[in-house]
């Protein structure tokens, strides 16, 4: 059960940050930190996996300081949200037998996270009275709570 409630909880951080997630999951399988031999997502701990993704994540940290970068919520920017929740989810369910429940998981972690940071990144735009502090709050969640989930898992 744990580890469906760490599968919710990265798939939050991916709806926060979409390659976060991915890029935490893949530096913690790289380390041994999950298990994910002999799973379908065992390409997850490769050699460049994680350096891939950590690229991914900082490109991402960077466009989303653009005026240009569409919001979370429109279609493709939340189906990938969806889906690289479901990914990291499934990830951390895999290394204790339970890829599907971990998908699951990860798929509702990353709509919260979607709708939820969201909604807290224009609460907290309003209260500084521009996007750039929120945006660099929401960053630090991120990451952090990346950070948190797989280390409590090592």
């Amino acid at each position: 059960m744990t580890l469906i409630i760490f599968a919710l909880l990265i798939g939050i951080i991916a709806g926060l940050r979409a390659m976060t997630a991915p890029a935490a999951v893949a530096w913690a399988a790289h380390c041994g930190w999950i298990a994910l031999e002999g799973t379908p997502l065992a390409w997850l701990g490769y050699a460049w996996t994680p350096w891939i993704f950590t690229v991914l994540a900082l490109g991402e940290l960077v466009t989303d300081q653009l005026p240009s970068t569409p919001s979370r919520k429109v279609p493709p920017q939340f189906g990938a949200r969806i889906v690289l929740g479901g990914l990291s989810g499934g990830a951390i369910g895999a290394s204790g037998g339970m890829l599907v429940a971990g998908v699951i998981a990860g798929i509702v972690g990353a709509v919260i996270g979607t709708l939820g940071g969201a909604a807290g990144r224009a609460k907290l735009a309003q209260g500084f009275g521009r996007d750039l502090p929120a945006a660099i709050t929401e960053d630090v969640i991120a990451i952090g709570g990346a950070l948190l989930i797989v280390s409590a898992l090592a």
